[in-house]
């Protein structure tokens, strides 16, 4: 046998599946397609979470849409983050041009054109299904990893949500959060003090400071509700097809505290909500993190800590997670070793550093006969890419070289008033649509700091009244007309006060 007859073979094997895969596209040897000689990954392997990784220009994005377009089609429903807006296209057929017709020819590879069922869903005021989760859905341990607090603030905030449970207030948004802050360190001081124990007043503006910083990257309007359902991540069309969900991220690239925020949000909801699935015969979801390092770049000591939590156990649940960058070494080593899947586009090598994070790529990779991994990380084409999974064993498969598939649905984004009419279509758009603001603790608290002043007031007024009648009857008559005005004006009650003191005085 030649070297060509023992890669096919080594491939082929390699990557043979018993119960259902998904094809990604053809191997490659010394930079030719082989045909019918197809990379497969079997869907019992997809919850072991992924890599795909590679420069600019190098094919990432369809390589994302033609990973989605297959999940799909098996019906598994894909959550995706879009932050450069470029996945929307997968709601409408593509075109049968030449080079694509001819990249599957080469691959023997029957090529279609497809659309696929999408939402589009947002966190910020763009068009789409809103995502929104409560302050108290996130609980004192994630709330203070996000905010980057130190074990002594991270106490403070596990007091505030104590106390109020302890009182029966929701904490939906930020605006309850900061409420109960204000509350705590003035009118509540020595409610707090009394049962809670004693809370610095140096503390409490740290933490105020760092909600402030938040609500800055647009965070306020993630905080609230409708909290949306992850349910609602699972749909399946009437053709069996999974459900492509789309965050559209464009708006807050700049925003990575916003971006982190929800994605652990997200990421710990699904781990709570959803039951063990064991060693199901294929994923639940499949969520692809586009542009990861904003959320690892972002993220503190413990908050890393959290991930890599995450991601160790949330497979159990059958949940996927893929994370899309520039450079694997974005990605904290931790989190790379959970990883069964990585498919690695072309890398540049401009400097001495860029050659060195090549070599290092290339360590991440199993060894082959058939490839130096380092030379070839730098000279593989467009919609080119290694590749090396998991087979149904949990064995690594042999490092190959893979032409990707070309994308059967649109290779380019949908316009405005095709975007406008798919919201106009979703169920989950009318339902994510309202506002809800119900009494929560801002409004509870301001209702008993209300009530506490009225009672206040009133016992202030008694005092003045009886004071009053010693006086004058003129003097007596305007006093009256004061008292009247403390009872009935709530924000006329101190400057009254004021008055009425000057005239006693005299």
């Amino acid at each position: 046998m030649g070297k060509k007859d023992d890669f096919i073979q080594n491939i082929t094997n390699g990557y043979q599946t018993k119960g259902e895969s998904i094809i990604l596209g053809g191997a490659m040897l010394d930079g030719e397609a082989i045909a019918d000689t197809f990379v497969k990954i079997p869907l019992k392997t997809l919850n072991r979470h992924g890599l795909i990784a590679g420069a600019t220009g190098t094919g990432k994005t369809k390589t994302i849409q033609v990973f989605s377009e297959q999940l799909s089609q098996a019906g598994i429903p894909v959550l995706m983050m879009d932050i450069k807006g470029d996945f929307s296209g997968i709601a409408k057929e593509g075109e049968e041009k030449s080079f694509i017709t001819e990249r599957h020819a080469k691959i023997n590879l029957p090529y279609k054109t497809a659309h696929f069922p999408i939402e589009l869903m947002t966190l910020s005021e763009q068009g789409g299904v809103r995502l929104r989760a409560t302050v108290s859905e996130f609980g004192p341990v994630l709330f203070s990893r996000i905010l980057d607090l130190n074990a002594t603030q991270s106490g403070v905030v596990s007091v505030i949500f104590k106390f109020c449970d302890d009182k029966k207030m929701p904490l939906l948004d930020l605006k309850d959060f900061k409420k109960v802050i204000n509350y705590i360190t003035e009118e509540g001081k020595e409610e707090i003090s009394a049962n809670y124990g004693k809370i610095s007043t140096s503390t409490t503006g740290t933490i105020l400071r760092k909600i402030i910083e938040l609500e800055q990257q647009g965070a306020d309007l993630f905080f609230g509700e409708l909290s949306f359902e992850i349910d609602d991540l699972m749909r399946i069309d009437e053709n069996g097809r999974g459900y492509v969900n789309i965050i559209r991220l464009t708006d807050i690239q700049d925003k990575p505290k916003l971006f982190s925020t929800f994605m652990l949000s997200l990421l710990a909801e699904i781990y709570q909500q959803m039951p063990e699935k064991g060693d199901a015969e294929q994923p639940e979801l499949v969520i692809f993190i586009d542009e990861a390092h904003l959320i690892f770049n972002e993220a503190s000591k413990v908050l890393l800590d959290q991930i890599e939590s995450i991601v160790k156990l949330i497979r159990s649940k059958g949940v996927g997670i893929y994370f899309v960058t520039q450079n694997p070494m974005d990605v904290p080593s931790g989190v790379l070793a959970q990883l069964g899947l990585k498919i690695q586009h072309a890398l540049r090598a401009f400097t001495a550093n860029d050659r060195q994070a090549i070599k290092k790529t290339a360590d991440n990779y199993p060894t082959s006969e058939f490839y130096k991994t380092d030379e070839l990380l730098t000279s593989l084409g467009i919609g080119e890419a290694l590749v090396t999974a998991l087979n149904e064993k949990g064995i690594p498969t042999p490092l190959v070289a893979t032409m990707m598939r070309a994308p059967e649905s649109r290779m380019d984004i949908l316009t405005e008033s095709e975007i406008q009419e798919i919201n106009a279509k979703s169920k989950l758009v009318k339902k994510y649509s309202e506002l809800i603001d119900r009494e929560s603790a801002y409004e509870m608290l301001t209702k008993k700091i209300n009530e506490a002043e009225v009672i206040a007031t009133k016992q202030q007024a008694e005092k003045v009244v009886k004071k009053a009648t010693k006086l004058e009857p003129t003097t007596t008559e305007v006093v009256g007309k004061s008292v009247l005005k403390i009872l009935t004006s709530a924000t006329f009650i101190r400057g009254a006060f004021g008055v009425l003191s000057k005239m006693l005085k005299k």
